[in-house]
């Protein structure tokens, strides 16, 4: 059997009515982002990951969809809410992690850096370039020395006798960067850690992609060198200060985080139910087994719950409320259960679960990466161990 399609008009199951919560505009948008995924995403989104294909075509069509940094407002951007956002995200994760990643080093990372930090000038330059996708950016901050604590990174950048900058150092696990036209990088100078916007064609950048990967294998993971990267005073993104700021970014992508991690357990649900549906085994069909609706009630539950935290921490968003300890929470959760059912989908399924064209296996690693990037288990835990004792287990210097 091969499960690898929804049909547009098959609306995910929604015991809750969910689906009521939200507006016209947020399902309009959502159904559109839905069809883009048909189409576009997957049917091609098994052969991309069997071969550990970018596929930089689609970049446009995200562009025009209004997807790149559709949370921002201005230069070419859609100007969404934090829900439409978040709904979009669920919906590309649904295809592939690997997409919605792509989205989010580009819009939340890149693009809300300069859009925050940076001049009149450099948001004119850039942002509605990557808007539209003509250029993609790539976010520098993660170090082979300095993951879970980007307080211990050791790229510097000083100050050169014609007022620019030499940056010298590494950067790993970098979205995008061996394709990307713009980085923003992270570095300590005698003021602190500051960020810079870095021409990849400038002398002294070199991006490697990491290979071969288990995981994230429809998107682009490198390592960055910078060797006396020679930058311009007017580099430097002004309005970026301290750790904070490059923090606050990374809010952005976690946020994304929490919906789209539903959309990657959606999916596998759905196939999950599918197959169970067709297959019989001992005379009946597998669906009508015990155990396996136990299977199918404890993930539809996880989902149902995932997706209505998701939508509270949006609502939260678009008021101006969400605090970074719930994003922590709403991470955590998610995309802990999301792993979880796409892992109990792949027991469903049997042995045909390892066949690519299945794409419960598929998510599960993929959610692997999304389980480490933007703080791990761990980094969240503690983040939620202060707000609830007030004591904090680890210092972020």
């Amino acid at each position: 059997m091969t499960a690898t399609t929804t049909p547009l008009e098959q609306r995910p199951i929604d015991l809750l009515a969910l689906e009521d919560q939200l507006t016209e505009r947020e399902r309009d948008w959502r159904d559109g982002v839905r069809a883009l995924v048909a189409d576009r995403i997957r049917p091609n989104a098994a052969r991309w990951f069997a071969d550990a294909t970018f596929p930089a075509d689609l970049v446009p069509d995200l562009g025009r969809a209004g997807l790149l940094g559709a949370h921002l407002t201005g230069y070419g951007c859609a100007g969404r809410s934090a829900v439409e956002y978040g709904l979009a995200a669920m919906e590309l994760e649904a295809g592939d992690s690997g997409i919605r990643t792509l989205v989010s080093v580009q819009g939340s990372l890149a693009m809300t850096a300069i859009a925050r930090y940076g001049t009149e000038a450099q948001r004119e330059r850039w942002l509605p370039a990557m808007a539209s996708g003509a250029v993609l950016g790539c976010f520098g901050l993660t170090e082979p020395e300095a993951g879970s604590d980007p307080a211990g990174m050791r790229t510097t950048a000083t100050r050169a006798s014609d007022g620019g900058w030499s940056i010298t150092g590494s950067k790993r696990w970098i979205g995008l960067a061996s394709v990307a036209e713009i980085a923003v990088i992270w570095a300590r100078t005698d003021e602190g850690v500051r960020a810079f916007l870095v021409p990849t064609a400038t002398p002294g950048f070199t991006a490697t992609p990491i290979e071969p990967k288990l995981s994230m294998r429809a998107s682009i993971q490198c390592d960055i060198v910078l060797d006396d990267v020679r930058l311009p005073p007017d580099a430097q993104l002004p309005e970026a200060r301290g750790l904070g700021a490059a923090l606050r970014c990374l809010g952005e992508a976690r946020y994304g985080i929490v919906w789209g991690a539903m959309g990657a357990a959606r999916d596998a649900m759905e196939v999950a139910v599918a197959y169970a549906k067709q297959r019989e085994q001992f005379g009946s069909r597998i669906a009508a087994f015990q155990l396996t609706q136990q299977k199918l009630v404890d993930m539809q539950l996880e989902i149902e719950k995932g997706v209505l935290l998701a939508l509270h921490l949006g609502r939260l968003k678009d008021a101006g409320r969400l605090t970074p300890e719930q994003v922590s929470l709403g991470k955590l959760n998610n995309v802990r259960e999301a792993l979880e059912v796409c892992r109990q989908a792949r027991t469903i399924l049997g042995g045909n679960g390892v066949a690519a064209d299945l794409s419960p296996l598929r998510h599960a690693l993929n959610l692997e990466s999304v389980r480490t990037y933007e703080g791990t288990d761990e980094v969240h835990t503690l983040v939620l161990g202060a707000a609830i004792t007030g004591i904090p287990a680890f210092r972020l210097g």
